[in-house]
């Protein structure tokens, strides 16, 4: 075998799983082979001096849209935006038109993204009432991610509501199920509130947090007893963290950059309804928790959930204005300007964006720097200053809520499976994304 390598990372501090370690990557074949003093070993070289080398971070939530709603995003473009902003890999959700719940719109998927996706991807497969009785054998299929429930209604038209259904669900296969987790009953319930027109301060009045906790008090009782791991995402309030640390046996945790940067009021105030999202972004006191919890450990991953609208749909008045915003392109420069700022340690952030996913999805090959895994890195320049604008942003959307966020951290690079995808800013190469793959599907 040669010794020469593909590409060499060099110069760079490499944050390996014992810690941060100055030394160069040796990457053949898409993968780890080597470390040590490499200079002038590779057919490429990357230099790294000054910067830290990071396991590829991965986003376990966003909403590319394709198909059926690429006016607002597309597979390319969110993936774009992905490497743009360090992300070496992505978890995308099911609720486009149609809604991905059969093998034939997995399958669909997964061609559209090939020779699209600038970072590898996986696909969730929707729960539905037409087809929970199909679910383990549609997680086991390629590019699956797993098995994604709305428990309450958000952007499109997935809903398993009732105790009955969920519990269903959570009989078929054994993969983590992810959860997004309102209480549909009192959201209509609560309705009365907002349906004749309201301020956008009112969406978290409407979806307050017993909504929310209500929702994850019954997904938990129901996967204990079905014996089922499953994943709360995006949780926004002090009461469901505080239940949530008390029922880590069965239940993994997901909070977001966005959860942890804005607050109500003021972000209605400046943002009007470019802030509303669904669970919502909530006052001081539930944002304070969600960091309480971070340094706590009871949150085992962040995630983005970018889900982009036009701003011609952002417009309309609340609330016929859709919830969602962009993510995927600033969680790495937001999140390191929250450890600049010593609300996170670097160390932790690489287990909330990188370790952490691997470890609840079982992936394979991928969550840390180490031989014989993925060469996939997030090179950043920890002390760069840059303002986050609407003009950096490559989703069709055209817009984050972060516009004007001066950040201190920024990714310089990604490299997925040993191939360089963006440079300073700039794409490079093809679009080269594979579908991840995990574990659980070995079997």
């Amino acid at each position: 075998m040669s010794d020469r390598f593909d590409l060499v990372l060099s110069k760079g501090t490499v944050w390996m799983p014992g810690g941060p370690v100055e030394t160069d990557i040796g990457v053949r074949d898409g993968r780890v082979v080597a470390f040590g003093a490499l200079a002038g070993q590779g057919e490429q070289t990357l230099d790294c001096q000054g910067q830290d080398i990071l396991p590829g971070v991965i986003d376990t939530q966003v909403h590319f849209r394709e198909p059926g709603l690429e006016h607002k995003e597309d597979l390319e473009t969110g993936t774009r935006g992905a490497v743009l902003g360090g992300v070496t890999g992505i978890f995308e959700m099911p609720n486009t038109k149609p809604g991905t719940t059969t093998a034939e719109a997995l399958a669909d998927k997964v061609q559209r993204a090939k020779n699209r996706a600038w970072c590898d991807f996986s696909f969730f497969i929707g729960a539905a009432t037409d087809n929970i009785d199909t679910l383990g054998g549609l997680e086991r299929l390629p590019g699956c991610a797993g098995i994604k429930v709305f428990m309450g209604s958000s952007t499109g038209s997935l809903l398993v509501a009732e105790d009955g259904e969920v519990a269903r669900v959570l009989q078929q296969g054994y993969r983590r199920i992810a959860v997004h987790c309102e209480d549909e009953y009192r959201l209509k319930e609560r309705w009365e509130l907002v349906k004749d027109g309201a301020p956008v301060h009112m969406h978290p009045v409407w979806r307050d947090e017993e909504t929310a906790l209500r929702a994850t008090q019954r997904l938990v009782r129901l996967a204990e007893a079905a014996r089922r791991r499953v994943h709360v995402l995006h949780v926004t309030s002090a009461e469901e963290m505080a239940y949530l640390a008390d029922h880590k046996d069965w239940a993994t945790v997901e909070t977001t950059p966005q959860h942890l940067t804005l607050a109500a009021p003021d972000a209605y105030d400046r943002l009007g309804t470019k802030a509303q999202m669904n669970p919502p972004i909530r006052d001081e006191r539930h944002r304070d928790a969600l960091w309480k919890a971070v340094a706590e450990g009871v949150v085992d991953v962040l995630g983005s959930d970018h889900a982009p609208h036009t701003l011609d749909e952002k417009a309309k008045p609340y609330p016929q204005s859709p919830s969602g915003m962009t993510g995927v392109q600033t969680l790495v420069p937001v999140m390191l300007t929250h450890v600049a700022n010593g609300k996170l340690s670097l160390e932790r952030f690489i287990d909330l964006t990188s370790a952490g996913p691997a470890r609840i999805y079982n992936i394979q090959g991928k969550g840390r720097i180490a031989l014989g895994y993925d060469a996939d890195f997030t090179v950043i320049d920890r002390k760069a200053s840059r303002t986050i604008s609407d003009s950096w942003i490559a989703s069709r959307a055209g817009w984050t809520p972060f516009d004007g966020f001066k950040t201190t951290g920024w990714p310089t690079a990604t490299v997925v499976r040993g191939q360089i995808v963006m440079r300073d800013d700039e794409l490079q190469g093809q679009a080269i994304g594979e579908p991840v793959r995990f574990l659980d599907t070995l079997l």
